[in-house]
């Protein structure tokens, strides 16, 4: 199982306030700040099922050992850059490895690291845990890059957290069509970012 985490989370989101509440069909500005956490929320919703990385953000994937073939594929696409490789040897000394030896696939999705040519993987025995570290930067480079139906898919989970703020009431019915639409606009992005 891949180990991946956010190092920098984005410096902005896919939609913007004034976007969300005109969605919600509000003019006031006393939801303003309930309103921006839930875009926040939409966005972590809307990448934890699709598996994108829907603005450009600072990931780093922990691996366990070294692949037997000559790649990585890079969780969270679209892969913009690799920023660092870093491994432990068995005493725990850290080394950053040479950028000259690997090649970031940023056309391909899921993003990859791929050996360079003649390269090979270090051959150091390495530290018993979490021993390899890439660093590396996903994301759409802006709000325009972001396509449509996955603000779609986080609007229509913000009006449903707009309207329903308790999560009680009669909509079950509701939920469930809300639902049904997040997974239909997300769906193939989901299969696309696992590489299917």
């Amino acid at each position: 199982m891949l180990t991946y985490k956010v190092v920098t989370a984005p410096a902005s989101e896919p939609l913007t306030t004034a976007e969300a509440k005109l969605h919600c069909r509000v003019d006031l500005a006393d939801d303003d700040v309930p309103i921006a956490a839930w875009i926040v929320a939409a966005r972590e919703e809307a990448e934890r099922q699709s598996g994108m990385a829907l603005v450009s953000q600072t990931l780093e994937l922990v691996l366990p050992n070294w692949p037997l073939g000559d790649r990585i594929a890079l969780p969270r696409p679209p892969l913009t850059s690799v920023t660092s490789v870093k491994y432990k040897d068995k005493d725990g000394a850290e080394t950053t490895w040479d950028a000259a030896n690997y090649i970031a696939g940023t056309d391909s999705v899921p993003g990859v690291l791929v050996l360079a040519w003649n390269a090979t993987w270090p051959s150091v025995d390495l530290y018993p845990i979490e021993p390899i570290r890439i660093r590396y930067v996903a994301g759409f480079a802006s709000a325009a890059a972001v396509p449509q139906s996955l603000k779609q898919a986080m609007l229509l989970l913000i009006g449903q957290w707009y309207e329903n703020r308790e999560a009680g009431g009669d909509t079950v019915g509701e939920k469930a069509g809300i639902a049904f639409g997040v997974d239909r606009l997300i769906g193939s992005y989901r299969a696309e970012a696992l590489g299917r």
